[in-house]
């Protein structure tokens, strides 16, 4: 036999489970849920009667849910003896007052109200990620969703986090909220925020430190062999030589072939506001990223700096050919529409590979061959 409280501490810990607490809050079909009560067993009505009563006693005295009762009969007694047997609930209300904890009260009011204050894209969100919630304010919450409605990619136009004012916020506000709103945003764009870094995804200036891979490609080009830089330091250092081949990954370095005369900054991602230097006007400019839609879309944005910018082994005749055994599938694409900057062969090879099922094809897997031809050829042009 399991008393109130018994089934209480089983209510409130169901609470605490993210995937119940979901369905319980989410879906209206999840209604009702019942819990087992157990019945008395014949010695325990024959030789703990007092026991016995003081159970049916506290179990009449339940006015939450509905408490089912069946006739049980046994031997010692005449006639059958009604008893508790499962304890049924019939929304979410009755549910956490069945739990009979007053911090698991506060939380679920405290929830109802961020959900009607809230987009309904954000519900899920709220439910299942409690470390988020509970020790921040309510109104910084709401703050946080409202801003997250307003951010879109590249929206930042190079400005730094503290300097956008949205819905009111201060110039603390991303430092307070960074986690909770890289959450937001995952829910908005399927995750792409915590791929690609708040900063990189909003093109904000990332006023910590992003590196870059600097090698000169020509022997005592530059006094080392290969150095890890800050970008920011490329917007006012120039580099040596009269090519420059941008790398969207660092992990290719060993692809690439000597070539006199020639620097390559690998790494850059989607951090490419320093090839707006004015240094890099006077060079020759190839760029080398993934082909699939985030790969043009960084191709996109290099371009607006610097629009002689000649794109590398970045081709529908080069996927063609590699897509049976080294396409691999991309997990999160790009915006449905392509990105300013693209030439029309891109923008046509942008829409192909969207309908493509594997339609991400890796830098690091082009054969070296190939590598090493195409940006030979770039650079005796």
């Amino acid at each position: 036999m399991k008393s109130p409280a018994d089934l209480a501490r089983r209510w409130a810990k169901q609470w605490g489970v993210a995937d119940t607490r979901e369905e319980r809050l989410l879906a209206p079909d999840a209604w009702p849920v019942a819990l087992s009560i157990g019945k008395p067993t014949p010695t325990q009505f024959t030789h703990h009667t007092q026991e016995v009563r003081n159970h049916l006693q506290r179990w009449r005295a339940v006015s939450i849910g509905h408490v089912r009762w069946e006739p049980v009969s046994f031997r010692s007694g005449s006639d059958p003896v009604e008893v508790p047997v499962t304890w049924e609930l019939r929304m979410p209300s009755e549910w956490i007052a069945a739990c009979a904890d007053s911090g698991i009260q506060q939380e679920y009011e405290r929830l109802g109200r961020l959900v009607s204050a809230s987009d309904s894209a954000f519900h899920r969100l709220l439910v299942r990620r409690r470390h988020l919630l509970l020790d921040t304010p309510e109104a910084e919450i709401i703050k946080a969703m409202q801003v997250a409605m307003h951010l879109f990619p590249s929206c930042a136009e190079g400005r730094p986090l503290r300097a956008l004012s949205i819905c009111g916020s201060d110039s603390k506000f991303f430092e307070r909220n960074r986690s909770l709103l890289i959450h937001l945003l995952d829910v908005r764009f399927e995750g792409q925020v915590s791929d690609l870094g708040l900063e990189v995804f909003l093109d904000a200036l990332d006023e910590g430190e992003h590196w870059v891979l600097v090698a000169p490609l020509e022997p005592d080009l530059l006094p080392f062999a290969q150095q890890r830089v800050r970008a920011r330091e490329l917007t006012a250092r120039a580099l040596p030589g009269t090519h420059v081949l941008l790398v969207e990954n660092d992990r290719c370095l060993h692809q690439l072939p000597a070539l006199s005369g020639t620097v390559a900054v690998l790494g850059a991602g989607l951090n490419l506001n320093w090839l707006g230097a004015p240094w890099l006007t006077n060079k020759r400019i190839g760029y080398w990223g993934d082909i699939d839609t985030w790969g043009l879309v960084m191709l996109a944005k290099a371009r607006e700096q610097q629009s002689h910018l000649e794109a590398l082994l970045m081709d529908r005749k080069l996927f063609d050919a590699l897509e049976v055994t080294l396409a691999v599938v991309e997990r999160r694409p790009a915006g449905a529409q392509p990105s300013q900057g693209l030439t029309d062969a891109e923008i046509e090879l942008y829409r192909y590979l969207q309908g493509r099922e594997r339609g991400r094809l890796e830098q690091e897997f082009v054969p070296r061959e190939r590598v090493i031809a195409a940006i030979e050829q770039w650079r005796a042009r």
